[in-house]
């Protein structure tokens, strides 16, 4: 797939989507450690990871983009970024983009090719699956035999890529523990000074200890 178009730094900068020349290396090499943690985690293989937040606002999205980006800077490796977040879905007006269909729209519509909703961002190697324009329910759409299907459609599709999905905050709904059950691993963002222990100690509860690979904190 071809990009039809490339984001400049400036672009990138903008939307606060981190690039390899940025001049913010303190933040570049966070999510690069980041990146590292995990691949260490998984043996240096492929997986898929859901990201969500502790509570609401947390900056999940923030978080799987970038860290989507970071997968891109190495030449070998893609990345996939899904937007799960049904309620307020953000990747796609953070990239600046309109796509016509996303994931709910192949999840109702069993003759859709995967390929027809992933989308080139404007960063080499890093692809998008929106959420779709069909929002209502979003924990029907992921408990659904067809979600589990592209799951591992995808994964069987694509073995080059690592795959992040983003979701709404595990605090105000289930759709990431859910997603957690499809996927690799599961990490949570917790808004700097913003939540007690004991909500982020309930938040982490959520998540199979096995496949909880921690909690990230943004701000």
């Amino acid at each position: 797939m071809q990009e039809p178009r490339y984001l400049t730094p400036d672009d990138l900068a903008e939307r606060r989507i981190i690039y390899p020349d940025s001049p913010d290396r303190k933040l570049v090499n966070r999510f690069r450690n980041l990146r590292t943690k995990l691949l260490e985690m998984s043996g240096h293989r492929n997986f898929a990871l859901v990201v969500t937040g502790a509570t609401e606002g947390a900056g999940a999205s923030y978080i799987a983009m970038n860290l989507a980006a970071a997968f891109a800077f190495d030449e070998s490796k893609t990345a996939l970024l899904i937007d799960c977040n049904l309620r307020e879905p953000s990747l796609h007006t953070a990239l600046d983009m309109a796509p016509e269909a996303g994931l709910t729209d192949f999840l109702e519509e069993p003759e859709y090719d995967i390929a027809r909703i992933i989308y080139p961002t404007g960063i080499p190697r890093l692809r998008l699956i929106p959420a779709g324009s069909r929002r209502e329910s979003p924990g029907e759409f992921f408990t659904s035999f067809r979600m589990r299907q592209f799951m591992q459609a995808v994964r069987r599709r694509y073995p080059d890529r690592f795959i992040i999905l983003d979701t709404a905050s595990v605090g105000e709904s289930p759709d990431a523990r859910i997603l957690a059950e499809l996927c690799d691993y599961s990490l949570l963002v917790v808004p700097h000074g913003r939540v007690t222990p004991s909500v982020v100690e309930q938040a982490a509860g959520a998540f199979q200890r096995e496949k909880f690979a921690g909690a990230i904190i943004n701000g």
